[in-house]
This record gives structure tokens, C-alpha cells and sequence, in this order.
């Protein structure tokens, strides 16, 4: 569904566009106020931020047009960092150094709540996938391991 399909609410305290929706809020920590960044579909606000008081210095100032695309590019912005930070944390390679050609080895950690676990795979110059196995999710990739493996011709790890 696009905008248009939809009544959007932009108000003095609710803003919404570009599958977002911008909520100022009473700020907890003080007497000031707070804008939430909610994405389309999130129960929870992908961006908490302080908001400017209005000229009476009691209420917010109120939402806009220039401040909600504003406020959309940094929460965006924090998303796609926090997206990028969580698969560098799941996702490791590096190259091992073989006797005939170097192997990419890779980590592949699948967060499951009530079962974890990764894949390690190897793989050759050209890319194809040469061999895959199931380790702990735990499994530490570095040299020494990522070596041992090869050593191991790609086997089974205990």
C-alpha cells in the first residue's frame, strides 16, 4: 500500500510518511519532550530523540514536513548501521593459504532463540562452494581453525 492509499496522520505531534511514523512523546528523564521513530509494522520505536520546546517553553514545537524527513533520514540511517553492525556480527570469512590454491572460509551464524547454530563453508578461488558442515554457534573462526579444517580436508569438526 503507498501513501496515498492510505489517511496519513500529520499533526503537531504524529507525523506520518514514507512507511514511518514520528510520535513526540513526554521525555521521562525530564521536563523536555522526545520524538519516536516508529517503522511501519514495529511495535517498538527504532529511534528515541530529544525534541525541541516550542516558543512557550512548555509544549513541543510541532511536527513538519522538513523536520519528519529529517528525522526519517536519521532513524534510517540508525537502522541500516544497526542492520549492518548485526550481520558483521553473524557473518566472518577470511582466506586460508592452501598448498595448490587459498580458500575463503566462512562463518554463518543462524540466531535461533531456542536452538543456535552456524555453518562453516569453504570456498574456492572461482567461488564455488567446495564444503559445508554444521558447528556450534559459539565456534570461533581465526587462522588456526579456519587451517586445522583444510587440514582436515573440509571434514566433520568435534
Amino acid at each position: 500500500m503507498s501513501d496515498q492509499d492510505l489517511e496519513l496522520i500529520q499533526e503537531a505531534r504524529v507525523w506520518q510518511a514514507k512507511a514511518w511514523t514520528a510520535r513526540v512523546i513526554k521525555n521521562d528523564d525530564d521536563d523536555g519532550w522526545a520524538v519516536a521513530m516508529y517503522k511501519d509494522g514495529e511495535a517498538e520505536p527504532a529511534l528515541i530523540g530529544p525534541w525541541t520546546m516550542g516558543r512557550d517553553k512548555k509544549n513541543p514545537k510541532p511536527l513538519d514536513h522538513n523536520a519528519f524527513n529529517t528525522l526519517v533520514k536519521t532513524a534510517s540511517e540508525f537502522v541500516r548501521r544497526h542492520e549492518q553492525q548485526l550481520y558483521a556480527t553473524l557473518n566472518k570469512n577470511l582466506i586460508v593459504s592452501g598448498a595448490e590454491m587459498d580458500y575463503k572460509i566462512c562463518l554463518q551464524i543462524i540466531p535461533d532463540e531456542d536452538d543456535p547454530y552456524a555453518y562453516l563453508s569453504a570456498f574456492d578461488p572461482e567461488g564455488e562452494q567446495i564444503a559445508k558442515i554444521k558447528v556450534r554457534p559459539d565456534f570461533k573462526l581465526n587462522q588456526a581453525s579456519a587451517l586445522k579444517w583444510m587440514q582436515q580436508d573440509f571434514g566433520r569438526i568435534d
